[in-house]
């Protein structure tokens, strides 16, 4: 009996497109271009550069592709004023003008609205710019890493390295690579300061950085809060306890006497979160405050507060006109978070109630409301989609205003069924993704109408973009 041998079939080899001109940017920030009528999406080019592009998954209706070799450059491109740039994840449209930055962000908004909402939207505002486009955060994390991202200079087969350690940014998609910044140009010092005086003592003392494949490490990150009130929050997160950690937090106290908190953590597990460790004071408060308007909100280390506090407070403000209050209102601020939003309006409404997953969420909105004293808000920690039900509406009150600003995975469609049930006159959407924004207006848009949209730019140099929609019901 012979044996039949089981011929494997060759992958078909992915073609190669030869000077290729880029023709626009979509969903993700993605640049397109077209090839006999088949979309390519392309990471990193700019509409008008003509390149050379090596295909490396196809589908049935497009591909998807990266740039080998440009032929001729966009005249829309810009120089890139960081010199991470195209390494780090951190600002991918640097090489793009700011008001180019803020065409395409608008193109976005508006062309999910059209494709996945099937709407036209009747008023689109224009897009409102950050002011500053640089050092706007107001939070950053930066990982140490025993596996530092190598530039070519290092790669050499030749080339001895004292050692592969790095405190930064990821490279995309890569969980095991960072890349050691030297100068990060999202946050204002002391941002490098610390993050350079961290790593300077970590190598003088021979510290371990963490290993990601492996689990092992000391040092694993660094956490930076900053407000416009000039408060600025320290967290070192290390993966065990022991009395090198108090020698590097005595350094930071030393070095920093300004810093308003100065906090650690020690954290075990293979992920990365602190939600669900303790967070422990060295010195200073455990807190620290922002301001916006007259109002003071007090942030802790597990707070969510909008990253970019300048443009905040445009983006509640917007909001806030939208609901168009009159004062007398029970209003519903849904995936409420810290109760920003929430508190912000409560001088506007009768009653605001608002809901979030996040019990030390909730513990800081009430206590936002006390600092404020604000009487009118009530807030209650749990998960949406099992929170919001009949009878907890029929405790609280039938909302007449409806805010709601989800994760970027949009509502569950329990909690749009709930909205549509209780028929609030006006729904005010804030959103971090217009994709599944516009996926929840059109499962809403049998009873609502869209009157307008406000793109936000909250992330320069990147192209997320925030979106607020006015809904109102349909008569």
């Amino acid at each position: 009996m012979h044996s039949k041998k089981k011929v494997v079939g060759r992958k078909k080899k992915l073609p190669l497109l030869e000077e290729v001109t880029i023709e626009n940017i979509g969903a993700e920030g993605k640049s397109i271009a077209r090839v006999d009528n088949v979309v390519v999406f392309v990471k990193g080019a700019v509409p008008g550069d003509v390149a050379d592009l090596q295909v490396f998954r196809k589908k049935g209706r497009y591909m998807e592709a990266r740039v080998v070799k440009y032929h001729s450059y966009s005249n829309q491109r810009t120089e890139p004023f960081c010199d991470h740039f195209g390494v780090c994840g951190g600002c991918k449209w640097q090489h793009l003008p700011y008001a180019r930055q803020l065409f395409y962000k608008q193109q976005q908004v508006e062309d999910a609205f059209r494709h996945i909402a099937g709407i036209e939207i009747p008023e689109a505002l224009p897009i409102l710019p950050s002011d500053p486009t640089t050092h706007y955060r107001n939070k950053l994390e930066y990982t140490f890493s025993n596996h530092r991202w190598l530039l070519d200079h290092e790669t050499g087969s030749d080339t001895q390295l004292e050692h592969t350690n790095a405190v930064g940014l990821h490279v995309p998609g890569r969980f095991d690579k960072v890349v050691d910044l030297q100068t990060c140009h999202l946050q204002a010092e002391p941002t490098n300061q610390l993050r350079n005086h961290l790593r300077e003592q970590a190598l003088e003392k021979k510290l371990s950085f963490y290993d990601h494949r492996t689990n092992e490490g000391l040092l694993r990150n660094l956490i930076i809060r900053n407000t416009t009130l000039g408060e600025v929050m320290v967290i070192l997160s290390v993966q065990f306890d022991e009395p090198v950690v108090y020698e590097l937090l005595e350094s930071v106290r030393k070095t920093f006497p300004d810093l308003t908190s100065l906090m650690y953590t020690i954290n075990p597990k293979k992920n990365e979160t602190l939600f669900d460790q303790e967070i422990i004071t060295y010195a200073g408060r455990d807190h620290i405050f922002e301001k916006l308007e007259d109002l003071t909100f007090k942030i802790g280390p597990k707070s969510f507060f909008q990253t970019n506090s300048y443009q905040a407070l445009n983006l509640y403000q917007k909001t806030r006109e939208f609901a168009d209050l009159k004062g007398d209102e029970t209003v519903y601020d849904l995936y409420t978070g810290t109760g920003t939003i929430a508190n912000f309006m409560a001088s506007r409404a009768g009653k605001i109630v608002g809901i979030e997953s996040v019990p030390e969420s909730i513990e800081d909105a009430k206590i936002n409301s006390e600092i404020n004293k604000i009487g009118n808000t009530r807030f209650f920690a749990g998960d949406m989609k099992d929170i919001f039900t009949d009878s907890f509406i029929n405790e609280h009150g039938k909302p007449e205003v409806i805010i709601t600003d989800p994760p970027r995975a949009g509502m569950h469609t329990r909690v749009v069924d709930q909205i549509l049930k209780i028929a609030p006159r006006r729904i005010v959407y804030v959103s971090c993704n217009p994709a599944t924004q516009a996926r929840d207006v059109e499962l809403l848009g049998h009873s609502y109408e869209v009157k307008k949209i406000q793109p936000v730019d909250m992330f320069p140099h990147t192209h997320h973009v925030e979106n607020i929609a006015l809904l109102e019901a349909r008569d």
